[in-house]
């Protein structure tokens, strides 16, 4: 079937569905290829029987664009005009259109045609008072003045603010993140976007904190707002949970640490919210919980919805989860943070190539929340916060990490563009091993006159044996001369295996290793000695390390590593993407010297470390 151009009979006319101007202006109208795809998908569904009502929901939520189910109806018999259900419909209309014959019959089909006129009026007039008194509701048919209107005079419940707080209410992505500064509305949001479910005995709903103290608030606002809307609500505080008149339940509880995931194995909700994101260090709870979300009712959509303030633990991966992959507003294919790749359906699959999810960031400011905004004590109490926290709650601020570990960094100072480095300058590489997770290794050159260590390549990848990585780091310095390369000691440990161990692996392949500083305190001792690395010199006005822009995962993860929470020199443990900082920790430790004049031969310095084994490398 195909889809002709068409013409619109002026500028100002709105195109049909599925139809986009040649250029802005333009009278002459094409098919847009991406809905038209998703309208020839509806049709199908309409072939196999599908209801009108359901297929424009559908059609609406994955394209973006609104369409009423007359309008889907309408667009099947234009282009399936031989199909049998449109026949079928034909015969339906020819049957409706007899007249009635006996008197009985003309005065109830009199009376059902002045019922049909009433509605269309009153249709009518409720959408000109819309337009002249706009309700604060949103396009997914939020209402939030409870069911109907039973009284001019009943209550509102909630009423969004016009803005940020509306459209995150009106999000139909799968995953939306609401945040920014302090002040905007957000935990009102959260509470009030299940809401519109609580009619639907189906519905079971989860709002998780990190701590099952810091849900109080949230429980507090809950209690002003719920049995209000929903006469009859009843709270229980055993179980920490909502249950509405018609079944339907809520449940406000924690997940604290990875292993609480296990609380919630085996059950099943159709809305998950996360109030304060980034207090989470890792992603695994968020990536687990995706797992908990389904529903067997059609009626229901399946949601997670979060709100959370720049800083926290988890400010690195919510940053590159939600903030990094789009600009701020506009929805996106869901990326995995890892590697930054479009989750899409595999090949061979139905939907191949088609995005699993979307996801949207939607951020938050104070002056979206005219309540807080117009009184200006708030506002005043954040400007006298030290300048990052005011930066993240004011400002709403993603660039600065609150509590990061390697507050030194600045991008322009500690980051450079490749150049050729001189051969006489002495190269030797570092390595974090992983299978499951990644491997991280980074190639160091040492700039003679100042002792500058220059992080020139990386190489970060995961599924690789010791052999497979030893053979891709070879390949990768064809050409260098490295005098020495430093290993994660633990890959010489043989795990309760008789065989050999990944280093012994790896060097057997021809690339050698010296084992990392393992010993009790080498950690903080490694952190302490690239803090001094990438403090400025007062005489050179440069720093102890510097990265080629190529590096980029080190670049990613080093500004946003979370200092220890328990206040020690390390960095907070719990922080996931750290392979690429042990990396280079590694590295640092390995008192890195620059050739000497005084040193013999072709200039080179030669290494002084000389393994007593030379198959297993130390």
């Amino acid at each position: 079937m195909t889809w002709e151009n068409r013409t619109r009979p002026n500028r100002t006319a709105k195109p049909p569905y599925a139809y986009i101007p040649v250029s802005k202006g333009s009278l002459e109208l094409i098919p847009d290829p991406e809905i038209v795809a998703l309208v020839e998908e509806a049709m199908d569904y309409l072939e196999k029987g599908q209801s009108t009502r359901k297929v424009a929901e559908w059609l609406t939520d994955k394209s973006g664009k609104s369409i009423s189910h007359q309008g889907v109806l309408n667009l099947f018999k234009r282009h399936r005009p031989d199909c049998d259900r449109v026949k079928a419909l034909a015969k339906d209309n020819k049957k409706r259109k007899r007249k009635p014959k006996t008197k009985e019959a003309k005065k109830l089909a009199a009376a059902k045609q002045k019922r049909t006129t009433a509605k269309r009026l009153l249709t009518r007039a409720n959408n000109k008072l819309d337009k002249l008194e706009p309700k604060e509701l949103n396009t997914a048919g939020l209402d939030f003045n409870v069911a109907e209107e039973k009284s001019q005079n009943q209550e509102v419940v909630f009423s969004p603010n016009p803005g940020p707080q509306t459209e995150f209410l009106a999000s139909s992505e799968q995953e939306v993140l609401y945040g920014g500064s302090a002040g905007g509305g957000k935990s009102y949001a959260l509470l009030a976007d299940p809401m519109r479910y609580f009619g639907n005995k189906n519905f079971a709903g989860i709002l998780l904190r990190r701590t099952n103290d810091e849900l109080r608030e949230l429980v507090w606002k809950s209690q002003e707002m719920y049995p209000k809307a929903y006469p009859g609500a009843k709270w229980g505080e055993k179980k920490s949970q909502w249950v509405f008149p018609s079944g339907a339940k809520m449940w406000f509880t924690f997940l604290e640490r990875d292993q609480d995931v296990l609380r919630y194995q085996g059950q099943a909700f159709s809305w998950i919210g996360w109030d304060e994101l980034t207090q989470h260090a890792t992603p695994f709870g968020y990536n687990y919980m995706r797992s908990r979300l389904r529903t067997t009712d059609k009626e229901l959509p399946i949601f997670i919805r979060s709100t959370t303030n720049p800083g926290g633990p988890g400010h690195g991966w919510v940053k590159k989860m939600w903030v990094d992959p789009a600009p701020s507003g506009d929805k996106f294919i869901a990326t995995d943070i890892e590697t930054g790749k479009q989750m899409l359906y595999p090949e061979g699959h139905l939907k191949e190539g088609q995005p699993l999810f979307k996801r949207r960031f939607i951020p938050a400011s104070l002056k979206d929340n005219p309540y807080l905004a117009e009184d200006g004590q708030y506002e005043a109490n954040l400007l006298g916060l030290p300048e990052t926290q005011r930066r993240q709650l004011l400002e709403g601020d993603w660039t600065v990490a609150d509590g990061a570990a390697f507050s030194e960094w600045q991008s322009d100072v500690h980051v450079c563009k490749p150049f050729e480095i001189p051969d006489d300058w002495r190269r030797f590489r570092s390595c974090d091993y992983g299978y499951s997770s990644y491997s991280a290794v980074h190639w160091f050159a040492i700039d003679p006159s100042y002792e500058t260590l220059y992080v020139y390549r990386e190489l970060y990848v995961s599924k690789h044996t010791g052999r497979d990585l030893a053979l891709a780091v070879l390949e990768a310095e064809t050409g260098d001369n490295i005098q020495y390369g430093v290993l994660d000691s633990s890959c010489w440990h043989n795990r309760g295996q008789i065989g050999p161990s990944v280093a012994e692996e790896m060097i057997k392949t021809g690339c050698r290793w010296r084992p990392s500083d393992r010993t009790a305190g080498a950690r903080v001792a490694g952190k302490n000695i690239l803090h001094q690395r990438l403090k400025i010199d007062d005489t050179t006005d440069l720093p102890g390390i510097v990265f080629f822009n190529t590096c980029r995962q080190i670049i990613a993860d080093l500004p946003t590593i979370p200092s220890c929470p328990k206040g020690t020199d390390d960095i907070d443990q719990r922080y996931a993407s750290d392979h690429t900082y042990d990396s280079v920790r590694y590295g640092v430790m390995s008192r890195p010297r620059a050739a000497s004049p005084f040193d013999f031969g072709n200039g080179v310095t030669q290494p002084s470390y000389r393994p007593a084994d030379e198959v297993l490398g130390y």
